[in-house]
């Protein structure tokens, strides 16, 4: 039989063994023990550095200005303007207006004086220059070229030196450098990595647009958002013409912003003040309508809630349908509804949506979707304009939402007369607007808060 060798060895005094052990039989040493031919840690010899480091308080700024992309909306999310070398990620689903929002972009930023290039993968340059002419984005400075290989993109970038590149989209543009398919994991992460040394080192800011999955999230490894500085989801209903640009990552400003857009035959139009898109105007007081203000980001957005309470022809099974709001918040305010106000919703179909096709996820929706319900069941309306703000506990309490002075203040901008909000929730060390007209209920349960309306029942009902 052959012998077995000997492919362990002690580094301290050669001894050898044919298996690992801990401990040398020779020395007694303990971890010095390591296979034969294993690769050995390499020593890294310092260099000196191009660039000594200095103190923060000395560092310039002059190269990090912002430059405003003149569209408020957009400027709003990305922290007043886009900085040089920033390399942002805009993602969303097919048809949302990706496309559309970037050539916008594109062309306001060739208009303010500075290069632009516009990379396009999915599309010929012709077929951009088509959608180009509908929404008015031509200009000179703005140059256009359908590519899918990295190394001619950086070609590009090489003979244009933009201020601006915009790649349109990630998950088309290949490199030779790494293995798979175009938008395979290793292809978008050495492709986005690419981008973003290019984007430091030119001073020149990017804007990728990335793919969503089935489920939402970006395409692509987990790393691809940790390489980029801004993250960006544009939302949208493709039933609904609104759009909202929200910030989930921002390296220079703040990281829970949001922008309002909405898609027209002309392109996208921003929105500065989209709080009647989700509201009604009713001539006179309807039942089973009330309105709440939601906080995306910082800012205050009205929403209006209807609800409609019918017969079942199917008691035992009653229909329970939302649009735009949680299925199972929805569920839980129609039992705290029963159980503490005694209202019988369990043998009847109860539909709840949102105006407008908003999606409101916001706690603070559960005061306003319970007056609703309310209303509905008991066919009453209240004759002044209301607002309410709260979210409801399982033992029928409300509890406080953060910031209510400033959606007060939205509301009482709009002309709202009434506002019902949780025990504590006024903070008097905020300075706000004066309410005006906006008288301003606190109540500890949601009883109470239906029994101010007159939306409980009697004794004798």
């Amino acid at each position: 039989m052959a012998k077995k060798q000997d492919t362990y060895a002690c580094t301290e005094c050669g001894w050898t063994s044919t298996r690992w052990v801990g401990r040398c039989g020779e020395c007694q040493a303990w971890g010095t023990v390591a296979e034969r031919g294993a690769p050995k840690l390499r020593s890294v010899a310092s260099s000196v550095p191009v660039d000594k480091a200095v103190p923060i308080s000395q560092v310039p700024t002059d190269k990090a200005a912002r430059k405003l992309t003149t569209i408020a909306e957009l400027d709003r999310v990305l922290g007043d303007g886009l900085v040089p070398g920033a390399v942002v990620l805009l993602a969303g689903e097919p048809g949302v207006g990706k496309s559309t929002l970037l050539l916008d972009v594109a062309a306001k930023w060739a208009r303010s004086g500075e290069t632009t290039l516009y990379i396009s993968g999915e599309e010929s340059a012709s077929q951009v220059r088509l959608r180009a002419e509908r929404t008015g984005a031509i200009d000179d400075s703005l140059y256009l070229a359908s590519e899918n290989d990295l190394g001619t993109v950086l070609g590009h970038v090489e003979s244009v030196r933009p201020s601006l590149l915009v790649i349109d989209s990630v998950q088309t543009i290949a490199t030779a450098e790494a293995d798979g398919a175009p938008g395979g994991p290793s292809q978008v992460r050495e492709v986005t990595g690419a981008l973003a040394r290019v984007a430091k080192r030119e001073a020149m800011a990017v804007i990728v647009v990335g793919h969503v999955t089935k489920d939402g999230a970006i395409a692509g490894p987990r790393t691809l958002e940790h390489l980029v500085d801004v993250v960006l989801t544009f939302e949208g209903d493709r039933h609904s013409g609104f759009r909202m640009v929200r910030a989930t990552k921002n390296r220079f400003g703040p990281a829970d912003e949001v922008g309002c857009f909405e898609m027209s035959e002309t392109g996208i139009v921003e929105v500065p003040d989209p709080s009647g898109l989700f509201t009604t105007a009713h001539s006179e007081p309807v039942p089973g309508t009330c309105v709440t203000v939601t906080l995306e980001g910082r800012r205050p957005l009205l929403a209006e809630i209807q609800a409609l309470v019918a017969p079942s022809p199917n008691q035992s099974s009653p229909r329970r349908t939302t649009h735009g709001l949680d299925n199972s918040r929805i569920a839980m305010v129609l039992a705290v509804l029963e159980r503490k106000a005694r209202l019988p919703l369990s043998a009847v179909d109860v539909y709840v949506s949102t105006v407008g096709g908003a999606r409101v996820t916001d706690p603070s929706v559960d005061l306003s979707a319970a007056i609703a319900i309310a209303s509905a069941s008991l066919d009453r309306h209240y004759p002044r304009r209301l607002l309410a703000l709260g979210e409801v506990g399982l033992a029928g309490d409300l509890r406080r939402v953060p910031g209510v002075e400033r959606r007060l203040a939205e509301a009482a901008r709009l002309g709202f007369e009434l506002a019902i909000v949780p025990t504590g929730s006024r903070d008097v060390t905020v300075k706000v607007p004066r309410l005006g007209g906006l008288k301003v209920v606190e109540v500890a349960s949601l009883a109470d808060a239906l029994g101010v309306l007159d939306l409980r029942r009697s004794a004798k009902e």
